[in-house]
C-alpha cells in the first residue's frame, strides 16, 4: 500500500460527473421508485433499517446467485456489497441450502438447545482459542451482552471505545462514531458524543473514546480515568477499522493495547462482527496473533441468517456461567442459524477458500493501485482477507481525524455512482468497503477494476 502523491482534481469535474451518474442511475430505477413510494404508506422512511436509506430512493433488490445480484428492474451485479459484509459465502450457496432444508424439515425453532448449537461452538473455540461461548442474533445484541459481562465481571461501568469505531445500534456504543471534524476534541481528550438523538447524556458520559493506532493517548486517558476512579470495565475496539473504508492496525499496535489492558485489569473486547470469518479462518484475533479476552460476531457467522455470538475465556464467562449475568434471547442458538452456521464453518470456509480470498484480494488491491498510479489519483488501495477498498485521500490514514481531515466525500459518492451504473453493486458511503465472496472469481474483480480506471480516465480527462 502507498498513497499517491497527485495534483488536486478539478471539483467542478467532480460535481458534474456526480450529476451525470444520478441522472442514469435515477432513470435505470424507476421500479425502486415505486417500491419506495409504495414502501412510504407502511414503512418508517421506506425502509427496513437506517442504513438502507439513500437520496431519492434506495435500491430494493430482488434475488442473488453465487457473487451476482438483480434489483427489481432487472438490473444485474457483480455483488461487492454482500449485505454490508455478511454474504462472505456468496448468495444461494447449495451447502447453506442443503443444511436449511435439512433443518426446516425437522423444525426450525424450540428455544431448546441442539447439537449443531454445541458442534459450532467447538469450531469456534478451535478457531479463536477462546474456549466459552454464548449466541445472539446480531452485532448489536453481541456487543450490548459483551459490554454487560466485561462490566459484570469487573465490578465497574465506564466503557473505552475507539473514536470513530460502529459496535451495533445499542446506547452504550451510539457514542464518538460519526461527527463534524471540529467536535471530536484532542487526542488525549476525545469527545463523548451521542449518534442521533435518544441515547441518555448519563449513557453518553460512560462511554470514553480514544484515537485507534495511538497507544499512547489510550494510556494517557486511562490514567486521567484511574485517577478519577473511573477505571474501564473493557475497551471495545475493531482489530482493524471497517467502516472507515478499511484502517489496518499498525505494527505492535494490538499486543500494545492487550499488554496494557491487562496491566490495568481490563477486559479487552475485540469486536469481529465485520472481521470475523472475512479476513481469516479465525478473524482479526488468527491474523494479528493477539488473542483478546472476548470476542464478538455476527454478520459472516450465519451465512445469511440472522446469528451472532460472544467468545471468552473461561474466567470472564465464569459470570455467565454462574448465572451472575443473564444473557438470555428466546432466538439464541435458533437451530435454523445453528445448522447454517455449522454447514459454513466446516464446508464452505475452509483453508482453500481463505487461499483463495486472498489471492483475490492481492489482484484487485494491486490492480486499483495501478490505476491510482496510471492516473496520478490522489489515493490508495488497501485491503485484507475479503475486505478492502480505495480510499481517496492523499495521506495514509490512522484514525478517525486523519480520515475526516483527508479521505474525499465527493469522489467516495461519484464512485459509488459509477459502479451502479456499471453493474457493480457496492455499499454506499465514503465509510465502507468491499467484500468478497468465496463464489467471486477473477472475472469479477477484473470487472471492478475496469470500472475504476474508467471512472479514472473520466474524472482525470
Amino acid at each position: 500500500m502507498s498513497t499517491s502523491a497527485a495534483p488536486p482534481i478539478d471539483r467542478q469535474r467532480i460535481r458534474e460527473l456526480i450529476k451525470r451518474e444520478e441522472r442514469v442511475l435515477n432513470e435505470r430505477t424507476g421500479r425502486s421508485a415505486e417500491m419506495f413510494k409504495r414502501a412510504n404508506r407502511s414503512l418508517s422512511g421506506g425502509v427496513a433499517s437506517s442504513y438502507q436509506l439513500r437520496d431519492p430512493w434506495p435500491i430494493y433488490l430482488e434475488r442473488g446467485d453465487g457473487p451476482v445480484v438483480w434489483d427489481v428492474d432487472g438490473n444485474q451485479m457483480w455483488d461487492f456489497h454482500n449485505g454490508f459484509g455478511s454474504m462472505v459465502q456468496g448468495h444461494a450457496h447449495p451447502v447453506i441450502g442443503k443444511a436449511i432444508q435439512e433443518r426446516y424439515a425437522k423444525g426450525t425453532h424450540f428455544a431448546a438447545p441442539t447439537e449443531d448449537a454445541i458442534a459450532v461452538g467447538e469450531e469456534l473455540a478451535r478457531r479463536w482459542g477462546l474456549p466459552q461461548w454464548r449466541y445472539t442474533n446480531s452485532g448489536s445484541e453481541s456487543t450490548m451482552d459483551a459490554i454487560r459481562i466485561a462490566r459484570a465481571f469487573t465490578g465497574r461501568d465506564t466503557v473505552m471505545k475507539i473514536f470513530g469505531s460502529y459496535h451495533g445500534h445499542h446506547d452504550t456504543v451510539m457514542v464518538s462514531i460519526g461527527v463534524e471534524y471540529d467536535k471530536i476534541g484532542e487526542p488525549d481528550d476525545l469527545a463523548s458524543l451521542p449518534y442521533g438523538a435518544g441515547i441518555p447524556q448519563a449513557t453518553v458520559d460512560m462511554t470514553v473514546a480514544v484515537p485507534f493506532n495511538d497507544v499512547g493517548a489510550m494510556e494517557r486517558r486511562l490514567e486521567k480515568l484511574i485517577a478519577q476512579d473511573r477505571k474501564p470495565a473493557c475497551v471495545i475496539m475493531e482489530a482493524a477499522m471497517m467502516n472507515l473504508g478499511v484502517v489496518l492496525p499498525e505494527d505492535g499496535y494490538l499486543q500494545a493495547v492487550r499488554d496494557l489492558t491487562a496491566k490495568h485489569g481490563i477486559v479487552l473486547i475485540f469486536d469481529e462482527v465485520k472481521t470475523g470469518l472475512c479476513i481469516a479462518a479465525g478473524g482479526a484475533t488468527e491474523k494479528w496473533g493477539v488473542t483478546p479476552d472476548m470476542v464478538t460476531l455476527a454478520k459472516a457467522l450465519g451465512a445469511g441468517l440472522p446469528m451472532g455470538a460472544i467468545g471468552g475465556t473461561e474466567e470472564v464467562m465464569s459470570v455467565v456461567k454462574n448465572g451472575s449475568v443473564y444473557q438470555v434471547g428466546t432466538y439464541n442458538g435458533n437451530p435454523l442459524g445453528v445448522a447454517a452456521t455449522r454447514a459454513s464453518l466446516i464446508e464452505v470456509l475452509t483453508p482453500d477458500a481463505y487461499a483463495h480470498l486472498d489471492a483475490l484480494n492481492d489482484r484487485i488491491v494491486g490492480a486499483c493501485d495501478m490505476v491510482i498510479q496510471k492516473y496520478g489519483l490522489p489515493g490508495y488501495a488497501v485491503g485484507v482477507g475479503s475486505k478492502g477498498c480505495v480510499t481517496f485521500s492523499p495521506t495514509k490514514i490512522t484514525d478517525y481525524a486523519s480520515f475526516k481531515a483527508n479521505q474525499d466525500a465527493e469522489l467516495s459518492d461519484l464512485a459509488w455512482l459509477f459502479n451502479m451504473n456499471r453493474g457493480i453493486f457496492m455499499t454506499p458511503g465514503r465509510e465502507e468497503e468491499w467484500t468478497l465472496s468465496v463464489t467471486h472469481s477473477e472475472e469479477a474483480v477484473d470487472a471492478y477494476v475496469e470500472v475504476f480506471d474508467e471512472l479514472a480516465s473520466d474524472l482525470m480527462s
